[in-house]
């Protein structure tokens, strides 16, 4: 598995493509804006883009999808329906999807919005606005921001270390770092 890193100039969000090279198979994690070095990316490679996988509703995550249906045909996944209408394919609560040949599991973690996912593939966690290196997510109530900490303390903070949290803004981290760094909010 490959990862490849594609800001949203934009938004400041993050982008991901997740390559399975064995299979010559891809997904999109929040395309927030599509490049030519993305398609680049997955044309270059003769890659199939099997999903693509949306953490949360908000634009500087979900912009670039309508660009990507004009090109290719993903089956589309998200906590929230208005994502792409029927087109989505709505996944809530736990569960796993196979994906361009990989496992990939998926929780959802409300708190920053109500149609929060986070995504697991291998020992890397695409974490969306839920939690980025030092901080967490915001949220528009004091209850949203308890059930977030709840959420990160029962569901993320739960995992083994080892972890490497991919967010939706900001750079790279990991678990261990983020226990350190955030775990008495």
């Amino acid at each position: 598995m490959k990862i490849y890193f594609h800001l949203n100039i934009k938004g400041f969000s993050n982008c991901y493509v997740v390559v399975n090279e064995t299979a010559g198979e891809a997904l999109i994690i929040d395309p927030g804006e599509i490049t030519e070095t993305l398609i680049s990316q997955i044309e270059g490679q003769n890659l199939k883009l099997s999903a693509v996988l949306i953490t949360h509703n908000h634009g500087s995550h979900v912009n670039g999808l309508n660009t990507l249906r004009k090109i290719y045909n993903p089956k589309i996944y998200a906590a929230d329906w208005e994502v792409a209408k029927n087109e989505t394919t709505v996944i809530t609560g736990n569960g796993n999807l196979r994906i361009a040949k990989m496992l990939v599991r998926y929780t959802a973690l409300p708190g920053h919005t109500s149609d929060s996912v986070i995504y697991n593939i291998g020992n890397v966690l695409f974490t969306g606005d839920v939690l980025s290196a030092g901080s967490i997510g915001s949220t528009n109530s004091s209850y949203s921001e308890v059930i977030l900490k709840s959420n990160i303390e029962n569901k993320i903070f739960s995992q083994q270390d080892g972890i490497i949290l991919m967010p939706g803004h900001g750079p790279p981290s990991t678990l261990e770092s983020a226990k350190k760094f955030i775990y008495n909010f």
